[in-house]
């Protein structure tokens, strides 16, 4: 079993940066594809960022691209989103996810999830 833990959320000004933090305990860390997903208000959930095992390949969704790097410590446990020039269309709860099946991510299928944590842009 694999447990994830989400930080760094807050509120920001738009065109200012956060920097999300996902930690993961239970399992080898390196086993496990990774991603960030979000929820909107009154929105469904969303991709935002997928990474590899090693963390060499990077999916995003266009709406963030530019903007946010998904990148990964596996020394550490450590996933995260760094998220710059952010927008009030960011405004949403950051999800961290887990899973051996990168397909299963993509498709916001993963086996672990965090409980979240809140991103609000304000104009």
């Amino acid at each position: 079993q694999v447990q994830l833990v989400e930080s760094g959320g807050g509120l920001v000004q738009a065109g200012g940066s956060l920097r999300l933090s996902c930690a993961a305990s239970g399992r080898t860390f390196s086993s496990y594809y990774m991603g960030w997903f979000r929820q909107p208000p009154g929105k469904e959930r969303e991709t935002v960022a997928v990474i590899s095992l090693s963390g060499v390949r990077r999916y995003y969704a266009d709406s963030v691209k530019g903007r946010f790097t998904i990148f990964r410590m596996n020394a550490k446990n450590t996933m995260y989103l760094q998220m710059n020039s952010l927008k009030p269309e960011d405004t949403a709860v950051y999800y961290c996810a887990a899973d051996t099946n990168e397909e299963n991510i993509r498709l916001l299928r993963g086996a672990y999830w965090g409980q979240g944590t809140q991103v609000t842009v304000s104009s």
